[in-house]
Parts: C-alpha cells; structure tokens; sequence
C-alpha cells in the first residue's frame, strides 16, 4: 500500500494556518478539529513549516504561557520532511521512525494534498494484521 491509498481510507482534507498566526489560536484550532499538528502556508500557499503538538509543549516548557502569544513561525519545524502519493506506507513508517515525528505532509506538484499521522499508519499495519490472521484461520479450518 502507499501513501495515495492510505490518503483515499482517510481523506485528503489539509487544515493550515500562516505563519503570523499565535500558538493560542492554532491551540484552539489543534482542539477544535481534534488533530496534533498543522501545516504552515505562506501567502503563496507554499509549505513553510509544520506546527506539532509536540512543538508547542517544547515552547511552553521554555517560555512560560508567554509562548502562547508567539508567532507560529517562531515555533514551527520548518525543515519539514515530506512524501508523495507513492512513497510505500513501510517506506514512511520508516521516515517517521528514524525522524521521530509522527506527521507528515504529502506534497503532489509543489502543493500540500494530505497530512499523514502515525495513527494513520498505525491503523492501516493494525487492519492488514487482522486481515492477515483472519485469512490464516480461514485458511486452517478449511485444512
């Protein structure tokens, strides 16, 4: 399976937010769609970084709710590591793990068409397991 297909179980919706933005307002955002990171667009609507849970407890630990107040770009991963639509899902969990992070925008064209979560692949390895096993069973009853 690939990055494609696992975007089509999912779905493709992108949520952003630019870079002047504050930490309390992508909080807000974060909570509100329920998901633990953003990608971060220019006016261009090129990627300019990714903002992570992750990152906004790290600049709480250093600043205080000082933080809250900061500017996503102060804050935000701009080195983002990213995939296509037919990077295999062993390939990403393998960029995932020696990255340590756990989300990865999917670009196509220069442009941002999914963001892809551990849990995302996480469920799919979970579903290709029990598929797996039920078809072993399946397999020996039938023996």
């Amino acid at each position: 399976m690939n990055v494609e297909q696992l975007l089509g179980d999912k779905g493709r919706e992108v949520i952003s937010v630019q870079p002047h933005r504050t930490l309390a307002e992508v909080i807000s955002t974060l909570t509100e769609r329920r998901i633990g990171a953003v990608a971060v667009m220019g006016a261009d609507g090129a990627l300019v970084g990714i903002l992570s849970e992750r990152d906004i407890i790290r600049a709480l630990g250093e600043h205080g709710a000082a933080a809250l107040e900061s500017a996503v770009s102060r804050v935000m991963t701009s080195k983002v590591v990213t995939c296509r639509y037919q990077t295999s899902v062993d390939e990403l969990m393998e960029l995932m793990t020696s990255g340590r992070f756990r989300h990865v925008p999917v670009v196509e064209s220069g442009r941002v068409v999914g963001i892809v979560s551990i849990g995302d692949v996480v469920k799919h390895r979970v579903a290709a397991i029990e598929a797996e096993s039920r078809a072993m069973r399946d397999y020996i009853a039938m023996a």
